[in-house]
This record gives structure tokens, C-alpha cells and sequence, in this order.
């Protein structure tokens, strides 16, 4: 949690503050620039506050935002197990909870997907989880004085922009989907997200020697797409383009053939609707999104012109076009001009296409795009119809579900999106 004006909630156990041992009710505001507050009804006061667990004591925090600029955007209540640091700054409270590795994957591996869900998907996940934070730890130090962690370049009529994981100052990884969604200890409601993290422990996806940069996105659309697509142009071996199948399906070579592919419904994994499956492997919020495979978005012209005004800050007067000027494998566009009446711009990555034409976040950048109107007058009406949920890169979620309700192992699994990698385990 960034940039808050307060903190509360309850330490649960013992906690040592300021060398004083307390439980019991933590609330600290903001005030003239440092914090002051108490803590089981003590008073702490000061830029840093330290709350040092004894043992198994946990935490709750009121009012976590999760899925934040996403459609499924909410508060919750959460109970974290560790430690807890406040720092303060001009932009407000941030509040860390210091943890190790294997236990921030047992809640990870639940807030992520169901604790229901197939022992092997879970096992799976936690490999590929495990993978991205020590690699991305490890990326941290090489990447320090790099700066931003918006990327990309801009010029007149070019907007390309993609957005790392890099840039959090005070702590390592956030709780959200910008990194992997953490949401307390309340989401382990069975042993199996325990019993996959154990099962899995120190075990890593390498390639080449090194951990791999493990990605994942809840459904791929029936392709996985390239890294250097949703980030940095480089080519990473293990993060290439594959169906979300036994068998292999073509790339769309032209537009023609990416628009047969995204309104069409292959044969792949994540093309399911099996309610069990689905109740099975996504967390409940998750699943009142019902059309993750195949979507459609239609907005009126004045809704649209308005949309790209507001996210993009640029008045394109009436909507003109929309034209996909590149499209990776799995049918994702990297890079879409935008025709208005007023101004013209080309806008890329994929998730910068996916701020711009939504009011939260498109499912994806994965579509294909139809205007009706009048001919020779601006459409009255565009409609946007699309493919998979996320970025596309890596592991998809729901296939590897389906992979693992078909019987495969977690080795097959991780090892069929994350081609040439292989498992080691380093401790």
C-alpha cells in the first residue's frame, strides 16, 4: 500500500515496536509530514515505524485496494503473517510487510488461483512464480540506475510505451497484478497451496544457468505471445510463441488470417467453459469475468473520442480509424494508429493500447476492430472483439488449469510454456 494518509488495523500477537512488546490495535496517521499513532496502546511516532514479529504472530490491515485500475478494482480486509514496516515520504505512508520467499509464495500461489485447484496447477504455479521473483530480485541489482519503470519512446505522432516491474523504491515486489497478486494468509483456505510451495521448494526454472524471468497471464487466447512484445525488444529463448495445445496452430500471417484466429474458437486449452474447471482454478472475483476467451467492447463515437481524450490526454476530435500497424503471434497489436479528425497518433505497447481504450483495461491487445455508421461520415458506433485475458507471455493460467485436469504433471506443464528451460533445484 502506497501513498496513504493512514494506517489501521490490529496486530494479532506479539509484536515488538520501538523495543516495547505490544498487540492489539495499530493506528497511525500522517500528520505535518511524519507519523504518529499507537500500536496495542502504545504510542509510536516517526518517519520509519518497525513492527517486529514474535513467532507466528500476523497483522490485518482495513481498506487493501486490490486489482487496482482494474475492472474487478476493490477493498478488502486482509491478515498478513511477518513483519511490517512503515515508511513515510511526501507521497505518503507506504506500508511493507517484510517476508521469505516460501512463505509470500504459499499466499501468492492462492490469491493467484484457487486453493482448490488441481494439485499439479498449483505445483506448477509455484515453480513459475518462485522463478519471476528471484529473477526479478536478482534483475533489481543489475537494473538499479536504469531509473523509470515506464520505458519507451516518444515522438511526434509515436507513443510507445511498456511498463517493467522494476520501479518500486522501498520494497521489492507490490502485492497486485503489476507483480503477483499477494493478498494475506485468508487466502490459503486449504493445505494445497502449503502442501504445492513444499513439494516445489527451491525448485527453479533455469536456462542456460541463469533463473528464468517466468511470466504469466490468466489466458493466452490460444497462443502465448513474445517477451520483446509487451517489453523490452529483446529476444528471451524460453518466452517464444506456442499453442495452448497438443497440437500446433498456425501464426496469422496477415490481418486477414489474425481476424479469422481472434473470432473464431480454436481447439486449445483456455477455450473452456467448464464452470468446475473455472470455479476450481479462479479466485471468486476472478470469475465474474465469464468472457476471458472471447470479448467484445462496443462504445458509441462520442464514448470513444472521449475515452482517448481522458487516458491519452490527446483530443483526437471524432474517431476515424483504428488500424493495427503490427501484430505479434498470438494476435496481440504492438502497435495501433489512431486516426482522428483533429490529430493522428500511433500508440504501442500492448498494455498502453489496453489504458487507452478502456476505462480500466481492455482484456487484452488482442482484437479486431469494426465501425458502423454512415458511410463517408465518422462511425457512430465502434466495436472491438477480442482474444485472452493479460499479456499473453508465458504461462497461460487457464490452460495450464486444463493441462492439469487432463492429468499433467507440473513438470509438463511449466515445461510446455517455458520451452527449453529445464527444473533445477537450488535449495
Amino acid at each position: 500500500m502506497e501513498g496513504q494518509n493512514g494506517v489501521h488495523g490490529e496486530l494479532m500477537g506479539e509484536f515488538e515496536v520501538n523495543g516495547a512488546k505490544v498487540s492489539g490495535k495499530l493506528a497511525v496517521d500522517l500528520r505535518n509530514g511524519a507519523m504518529q499513532g499507537e500500536a496495542g496502546g502504545k504510542r509510536i511516532e516517526g518517519n520509519t515505524i518497525f513492527a517486529e514479529t514474535a513467532g507466528s504472530s500476523g497483522f490485518v490491515l482495513h481498506d487493501v485496494t486490490i486489482g487496482i485500475q482494474f475492472h474487478w478494482e476493490r477493498k478488502e480486509k486482509q491478515t498478513f503473517r511477518g513483519n511490517l514496516r512503515l515508511v513515510s515520504d511526501s507521497r505518503g505512508i507506504t506500508i511493507i510487510n517484510e517476508i521469505g520467499v516460501e512463505e509470500y509464495l504459499k499466499s501468492v500461489i492462492a490469491s493467484e488461483m484457487s486453493a482448490e485447484s488441481p494439485a499439479e496447477l498449483l505445483k506448477a504455479h509455484a515453480i513459475t512464480s518462485r522463478s519471476w521473483l528471484v529473477a526479478m530480485l536478482d534483475r533489481q541489482k543489475k537494473m538499479k540506475n536504469l531509473g523509470a519503470s515506464q520505458r519507451g519512446l516518444q515522438t511526434v505522432g509515436e507513443i510507445i510505451r511498456w511498463y517493467d516491474r522494476e520501479d518500486h523504491a522501498l520494497f521489492d515486489v507490490c502485492a497486485d497484478d503489476h507483480c503477483q497478486r499477494y493478498q494475506g494468509i485468508l487466502k490459503i483456505i486449504s493445505s494445497a497451496a502449503d502442501e504445492a510451495v513444499e513439494a516445489t521448494r527451491g525448485i527453479f526454472l533455469v536456462h542456460a544457468g541463469e533463473i528464468c524471468d517466468a511470466r504469466f497471464s490468466k489466458a493466452c487466447g490460444g497462443r502465448t505471445e513474445l517477451f520483446g512484445n509487451a517489453w523490452e525488444e529483446i529476444s528471451v529463448p524460453y518466452l517464444q510463441s506456442v499453442s495452448d495445445s497438443e497440437t500446433e496452430h498456425p501464426v496469422p500471417a496477415s490481418e486477414e488470417e489474425a481476424a479469422r484466429w481472434i473470432l473464431g474458437s480454436p481447439d486449445v486449452y483456455c477455450n473452456t467453459r467448464d464452470g468446475k474447471i473455472l470455479k476450481q482454478v479462479l479466485p471468486s472475483f476472478d470469475q465474474e469475468t465469464a468472457d476471458f476467451f472471447r470479448w467484445k467492447v462496443e462504445y458509441s463515437q462520442e464514448e470513444i473520442a472521449e475515452l482517448l481524450r481522458a487516458k491519452s490526454g490527446i483530443d483526437f476530435g471524432s474517431i476515424l480509424d483504428l488500424a493495427p500497424l503490427g501484430r505479434g503471434p498470438s494476435g496481440r497489436i504492438v502497435s495501433l494508429k489512431i486516426v482522428g479528425s483533429k490529430n493522428t497518433v500511433t500508440v504501442g505497447k500492448e498494455l498502453e493500447i489496453r489504458k487507452w481504450l478502456s476505462p480500466s483495461h481492455l482484456y487484452s491487445s488482442a482484437f479486431v476492430t469494426r465501425g458502423e455508421g454512415k458511410k463517408g461520415k465518422a462511425p457512430a458506433r465502434w466495436i472491438l472483439e477480442g482474444a485472452g485475458w493479460g499479456h499473453g507471455v508465458g504461462l497461460c493460467q487457464i490452460g495450464a488449469a486444463v493441462m492439469a485436469v487432463k492429468g499433467k504433471s507440473a513438470e509438463e506443464i511449466v515445461q510446455h510454456y517455458f520451452r527449453g528451460a529445464k527444473l533445477m533445484k537450488l535449495y
